[in-house]
């Protein structure tokens, strides 16, 4: 059974205009975790692992948008609001060599990005796994207090980057890199 994807209220005040944006907003918005959490929102999915003949994008992708957009936007994506951009697999590496395993998911879609443009804003959201280590990443590494029993086996918990300790200046030009770089596309102007 897939657990829900919670994404708290904003801690900023005045709150961050992209936590929760508004849904008439063109926004590029990329979520992020350790496989283990996606796996929780995601069970159903079936994953195609192969660092040699990888597939664009995972059948999480898709699944992962999706349940992001519900929880971001209150309601499903109408039909074709969600575009697949780009998906970052963390890959196990031994002895310098990837293996065939991935230990860490993302997904980056746009919602009403017009076509063409290579610099839209951007949202930067990152799951926080609690189960693993009793919610001591999360005490690290977020200014707010979290009780890993609200979560453990319910909910799992995504913190958009204005709620974190990390800031996360680059994010818009890594997102928007990351993206280009999979299109093929050569870096132009704020990309060099």
């Amino acid at each position: 059974m897939a657990l829900e994807l919670s994404i708290p209220p904003c801690i900023r005040d005045p709150r961050h205009p992209h936590h929760l944006p508004p849904r008439e907003k063109p926004l590029r918005i990329q979520i992020e975790g350790p496989l283990v959490s996606v796996k929780k929102l995601t069970p159903e999915v079936q994953w195609h692992i192969d660092h040699w003949n990888q597939i664009f994008p995972q059948e999480a992708g898709p699944a992962l948008a999706r349940l992001t957009y519900e929880r971001l936007y209150g309601q499903e994506p109408p039909p074709g609001d969600i575009t697949i951009r780009d998906e970052y697999m963390g890959w196990v590496v031994k002895d310098k060599v990837p293996l065939n395993e991935i230990d860490y998911y993302g997904v980056t879609f746009d919602h009403l990005v017009p076509a063409g443009d290579d610099d839209p804003e951007v949202l930067q959201i990152n799951i926080v796994e609690m189960d693993e280590d009793e919610g001591e990443y999360a005490h690290e590494h977020l200014p707010f207090k979290v009780d890993p029993t609200e979560y453990t086996g319910k909910r799992v918990l995504a913190v958009p980057r204005c709620c974190q300790k990390r800031k996360g200046t680059q994010d818009r030009w890594k997102i928007n890199c990351s993206v280009a770089a999979r299109e093929g596309k050569e870096p132009k102007g704020w990309l060099k």
